[in-house]
């Protein structure tokens, strides 16, 4: 018995996943506040975790949010399943696994039937080929990202992480039904930070992006809630 699949954004700013990139809860449900008339997609990732973040998730999922939890795990495979199984139970919509097949039918199984999003790391995007060359990799950042799409796929997971200027290669040797997740976006003229292999929002979208995780750009703005309408905007025109 397959796992019921999460919903496939239907408007343009379902398309957008703010991240809850902050140093603790308060903050984060200032932010929350102040963007959920335009966003109903929030990623909780490492900082926030250790700062109270898992509780926050479940309080988000309680008033009805989507919750991208962004816990990126990798371990021996009764770990994962096990860690996977109480994600589940939490209620989310996604969670991540690093792309190594072991762990991904791991989590798969963890997962069972239950509607969780189970979404494959393939390359951080803040990683160029010097970096995997550094780390001992012997291939460029695009083709591990489609290997271990590939892998993604095999294992059962519902889509993969990936930064948007790979996206429409992966379009065309991926199922249709594979979510495609993309950080790393940056709407024109702003900065990219830590962040390597970026892409706006309109051309990650029209690349076939399905999700795009927005941080810095919503939470470091003046007016974040202004700014979630501005990008919502862009990937409208988008198309």
């Amino acid at each position: 018995m397959s796992a019921i699949q999460p919903p496939r954004p239907q408007q343009p700013a379902d398309r957008i996943i703010a991240a809850l990139d902050v140093p603790d809860v308060d903050r984060a449900r200032v932010l929350v506040e102040k963007t959920r008339h335009v966003v109903s997609f929030y990623k909780i990732g490492m900082q926030l975790q250790f700062a109270g973040g898992l509780d926050f998730a479940r309080v988000l999922v309680g008033e009805g949010l989507n919750v991208f939890l962004d816990v990126k795990l990798l371990d021996i495979d009764n770990t994962v399943e096990k860690g996977v199984e109480n994600i589940a139970a939490m209620g989310v919509t996604f969670a991540t696994i690093h792309a190594y097949p072991k762990a991904m039918r791991a989590a798969v199984q963890g997962r069972g039937t239950a509607p969780l999003g189970l979404l494959a790391v393939t390359v951080l995007t803040s990683m160029d080929d010097a970096d995997l060359n550094a780390a001992g990799y012997g291939s460029t950042a695009e083709d591990l990202v489609e290997q271990r799409a590939r892998d993604a796929e095999a294992a059962g997971m519902t889509g993969i992480v990936c930064s948007a200027q790979e996206v429409e290669r992966l379009r065309k040797v991926l199922r249709p039904e594979t979510l495609l997740v993309t950080p790393g976006i940056r709407p024109a003229g702003s900065d990219v930070g830590d962040q390597r292999r970026v892409m706006t929002p309109a051309d990650a979208v029209r690349a076939g992006s399905d999700y795009l995780v927005i941080g810095r750009p919503i939470a470091a703005a003046p007016d974040p809630g202004a700014a979630a309408e501005t990008i919502a905007a862009e990937i409208a025109a988008a198309g």
